[in-house]
């Protein structure tokens, strides 16, 4: 099946509007980009995603993907600087809402028997949070800001004045973010291995791990409160079963893809990289690409 982020550039593609060149390379760049990392990182591990602190080459095609998401918008609404309308606030709501239950779709477990052209899911264990369902949170975020933020006439005002509603948004979703991130008490948790990693080869049926938090402010993949506020939200049954911190030395994983029971408890939890938190910092990603997209959609006013 192919990478549900090529659906997204399908769903951008506004035809009715003139092409802009810079946009089209980007965006093919992308895809290559994309296509590249995912069918090389097996080959060369260097490329593919770090497993928790680093920053590798697949770890770029997210963000240029959100990236894209904003300056789209900022191409298509260039000349709705009016009042917003119902319709013109329902469309993006409608394609964020279409996006999201396409990437339950592709991503919550419905086409588990590719090869044996089954389909289905448990509503037990169906993951709902997943690459599409995060661009559908920034895209809907970034649309708004364009549609019901008010701006200053660009002429003799600078860029940063002239949406200066966006950037307080973007500021006030960081504060969010970073509030949550190093703020929240994040408590010692338990979970059943043989429950919620029931996509992995068996462990031990059964086995209650314990993991020992108790801190404030954790970083590392085992105590940080982006996993705690998923936990708590989605369920642990609901979050990605395969997280790659599992690619860690303190793992031991083996070539089967098995975490060995002499590893450390959180190697044996599910984690969910597109989760709740780091949503919200997605958000901002689309609105730094709808920022460039008003300086390409208006150029000419800021020479």
């Amino acid at each position: 099946m192919a990478d549900p982020r090529a659906l997204l550039l399908l769903l951008n593609s506004e035809t009715q509007f003139p092409r802009v060149a810079s946009v089209d390379v980007f965006r093919g760049l992308s895809v290559f980009l994309m296509i590249f990392v995912d069918y090389g990182g097996s080959i060369f591990p260097i490329i593919s995603h770090a497993p928790w602190n680093g920053l590798h080459l697949a770890d770029f095609v997210m963000p240029f993907f959100l990236f894209l998401v904003g300056i789209s918008l900022a191409l298509v609404y260039k000349n709705k600087r009016s009042r917003p309308t119902q319709s013109s606030t329902w469309k993006p709501l409608l394609r964020s809402f279409q996006l999201f239950i396409l990437g339950i779709l592709l991503q919550g477990g419905y086409f588990h028997g590719i090869h044996s052209f089954t389909y289905g899911v448990d509503v037990q264990t169906i993951r709902f949070f997943g690459v599409l369902q995060r661009i559908s949170i920034g895209y809907i975020v970034a649309a708004l800001c364009q549609i019901c933020l008010p701006t200053l006439p660009s002429k003799h005002t600078s860029f940063f004045k002239t949406y200066y509603s966006h950037w307080f948004v973007a500021a006030i979703l960081l504060a969010i973010h970073s509030g949550l991130l190093y703020g929240l008490h994040v408590p010692d948790w338990q979970f059943d291995a043989s429950l919620s990693t029931s996509s992995l080869p068996p462990i031990q049926a059964g086995n209650v791990y314990t993991v020992n938090c108790s801190v404030r402010g954790d970083l590392g993949p085992a105590c940080n409160s982006a996993g705690m506020i998923d936990r708590y939200i989605l369920g642990l049954d609901h979050l990605y079963k395969k997280p790659v911190f599992r690619n860690l030395k303190e793992c031991n994983m083996s070539s089967t893809g098995q975490v060995s029971d002499s590893s450390p408890s959180w190697c044996h939890a599910p984690f969910d990289p597109e989760g709740i938190l780091s949503s919200i910092t997605a958000a901002v990603s689309c609105i730094i690409g709808l920022q460039y997209g008003h300086i390409l959609a208006n150029l000419e006013e800021f020479l």
